[in-house]
């Protein structure tokens, strides 16, 4: 696609998930069920124009940088506004304050490793897993939105996405490390040297523990074969001085 097209369709479904959030945080103000289900209602309908968007742009052609920068952060301005009505209105229990702190400090990490790695030009793409997470935040949220028979089921997906969003966020966080530890390196030759030369010194040890291994089960099988031959006994001859040297016997005349 050539040039940048932001009213494309991908990219208007992606600026809709942001703009319901000032609706989705009224319902903090306006205490009515009817504004509570409407808010829970476009959540839902944000939560799903999620994967449309990305759908479409593949479909259409229509793929852009500005699509793959505003989809994340959309997601996560969704989320994060959702988390905060619930804690607003108490719609959970305290102890399920856990997996909101775990999430909200998630993407806070994610984002601040995006901007870090932006700036070395690298690109921190999104995993299959992660998407998996979106998925199972979206849903746990907007059943405790809507509340009624689907809050409890959505409290159990939330401690799921909650895990799923730690065990992203770990290997994201080993992902960058990982790559300061490669630009490090690049920076300190000697040191990359020095790992090189610990390396070689390992391989070195393990493969002479493997021959002390080897050498140690062949002296061990030559000494029991050795133990199970009997012994040999040699019949003692005398020596010649010894003959010499005895008297001759006398005859009798």
């Amino acid at each position: 696609m050539k040039g940048l097209n932001v009213y494309s369709l991908p990219n208007l479904l992606t600026i809709s998930r942001i703009l319901v959030i000032p609706v989705i945080f009224l319902s903090i103000y306006i205490h009515t069920a009817m504004w509570s289900m409407l808010a829970a209602v476009l959540f839902i309908i944000a939560s799903i124009t999620d994967y449309f968007d990305g759908y479409l742009a593949r479909s259409r052609n229509e793929t852009s940088a500005f699509g793959r920068l505003l989809d994340p952060i959309a997601d996560k301005l969704l989320v994060a506004s959702a988390l905060i009505v619930i804690l607003a209105d108490n719609m959970v229990h305290p102890v399920n304050y856990i997996p909101v702190i775990i999430i909200l400090c998630r993407e806070l990490l994610v984002s601040g490793l995006r901007e870090f790695l932006a700036e070395m030009h690298v690109g921190m793409p999104v995993t299959r897993l992660a998407k998996w997470k979106t998925g199972f935040q979206m849903t746990a949220l907007s059943m405790i939105l809507v509340g009624y028979m689907f809050h409890n089921l959505g409290v159990v997906l939330l401690w799921i996405a909650a895990v799923l969003t730690f065990v992203t966020g770990y290997q994201y966080f080993q992902k960058s490390l990982d790559y300061v530890k490669s630009v490090e390196a690049d920076k300190n030759p000697k040191l990359a040297e020095v790992k090189e030369a610990v390396e070689e010194i390992k391989a070195v040890v393990e493969k002479a523990k493997k021959v002390v291994a080897k050498t140690g089960l062949k002296t061990i099988k030559a000494k029991r074969i050795s133990a199970k031959k009997p012994l040999k006994v040699k019949k003692a001859v005398p020596s010649k001085s010894a003959v010499k040297k005895a008297p001759a016997k006398k005859t009798a005349k």
